[in-house]
């Protein structure tokens, strides 16, 4: 089986004496290629030098760039510019991670309404797709994506843990979804697994949004606590359970889907 995470924080600094370490076990785990996440203007010029320093080949890492909607404060013109000049980059594969957080606002609502507003018209002026990030938002993203979709290529709506009515309205706008292990956690993420079962082939992805939401039903756990990609075989495990699919089957239609996504080539 042939794995791609969407959604890795690598430049995360628990990471920074054993990024290759953790590389090794994931692609020993059949996790083949990775996304890494840019969360700030800074962070996705690091996400980009680590592609091009672990992987100078460009087969397996790639990233994202853009600016969290916790740090939409920070958006300036040297933002703008930085991220246009990121983008232009081959290692560079969707604008994000962006969108809006109405559940801790770190940053003011119409901040961040306009700092999602600036991603999607980049996207769209680049046509590449957006990597998107919804806390307690879904009405109000839905509102400003509608005035952008037609001129988006796509949108991934990453680490989905909605309800119901999210999950349809955001299929209904043509948008992808990031499952992560939220989907093994027993106290808050059992409501995804009758939903993950409505989400379509060539829509579905995976991703371990490490080192953050180690999958609870991993056995044995690390002792750091600390989630890798490597796990991201336990998120598999789970949305194959509840999705009535084989490991194998949905390792095969979910990678295609990344892979289409993301402009991924094959692994040999």
């Amino acid at each position: 089986m042939q794995l791609i995470d969407i959604g890795v924080n690598l430049t995360n600094p628990c990471f920074s004496e054993k990024r290759q370490a953790v590389l090794d076990r994931a692609y020993e785990a059949g996790v083949c290629q990775l996304i890494v996440t840019g969360t700030s203007v800074e962070g996705s010029e690091q996400a980009l030098d680590l592609c091009q320093q672990l992987d100078p080949e460009g087969q397996r890492l790639f990233a994202t760039a853009g600016l969290h909607p916790h740090s939409a404060s920070d958006w300036n013109p040297d933002s703008a510019r930085r991220l246009r000049a990121l983008l232009g980059e081959s290692r560079i594969r969707a604008v994000g991670e962006c969108g809006l957080d109405f559940n801790r606002d770190f940053s003011p609502r119409p901040q961040q309404e306009k700092v999602l507003e600036e991603h999607l018209a980049l996207a769209a002026e680049l046509q590449l797709p957006v990597f998107l990030h919804e806390r307690d938002a879904n009405e109000r993203l839905l509102a400003i994506l509608k005035d952008f979709r037609d001129r988006l290529p796509a949108a991934v709506v990453h680490c989905f843990t909605g309800e119901q009515r999210a999950l349809f309205s955001y299929l209904d706008l043509d948008l992808h979804i990031g499952i992560t292990g939220w989907i093994c956690d027993e106290r808050r993420g059992t409501h995804l697994h009758p939903l993950v079962r409505e989400i379509p082939r060539g829509r579905l992805m995976l991703e371990s949004d490490a080192p953050y939401l180690l999958p609870r039903s991993l056995r044995p756990k690390p002792k750091n606590g600390q989630n890798e990609p490597a796990y991201l075989t336990e998120v598999l495990r789970e949305v194959a359970l509840h999705r009535q699919e084989t490991p194998e089957d949905l390792a095969r239609h979910s990678t295609a889907c990344a892979r289409a996504f993301f402009g991924l080539s094959e692994i040999a």
